[in-house]
């Protein structure tokens, strides 16, 4: 699926080592339209380079078929919590390295600034992001699941906020 020459494709992804998500939007004159969303989910079973190499071939599928202009990403965020920040830490490795192979610029999102960019509130719930995404899309109902609602949100926030263009 090629997207019209017109327009600008933004691939959003929420890492982590048990679930990606991932979300495709469009800029159009029109404003974002989403193309697509899903999750890399890898089983927890498997060995850990197992694991990453599926996040990065199920990925590099992603980047060939919607060719973005550019992979926004959410920054590594520190909590208590250090066995889960190791496991997300190695996934965006992989993540960071298939976009870097395949000449996909790469654009990081602190998670407050995507709250904010979508409600206008730093400590948003997740609920209060999927309803915003919701509404952006004019979807039926919310996208679920929250790792590909976050994805979308990241894309979303990375399409309002234009960091390339400021960066550098």
């Amino acid at each position: 699926m090629k997207p019209p020459q017109n327009s600008r494709v933004i691939l959003g992804v929420d890492p982590g080592l048990a679930t990606t998500g991932w979300g495709v939007i469009e800029e159009a004159p029109s404003g974002p339209r989403m193309l697509s969303f899903g999750v890399i989910e890898t089983p927890a079973g498997q060995p850990l380079p197992d694991r990453l190499l599926r996040i990065q071939s199920e990925l590099s599928l992603l980047i060939r078929a919607y060719q973005p202009a550019v992979l926004a990403i959410e920054e590594l965020f520190f909590t208590k919590f250090a066995v889960s920040i190791a496991a997300t830490a190695q996934a965006r490795g992989a993540i960071l390295l298939t976009a870097a192979l395949q000449n996909v610029p790469i654009v990081e999102h602190n998670p407050r600034a995507v709250k904010m960019a979508m409600t206008g509130f730093g400590s948003a719930s997740k609920e209060q992001m999927q309803l915003m995404v919701q509404r952006v899309f004019k979807l039926k109902e919310m996208p679920r699941p929250d790792d590909a609602a976050d994805a979308l949100a990241i894309a979303l926030c990375h399409s309002q906020t234009r960091r390339e263009l400021v960066a550098g």
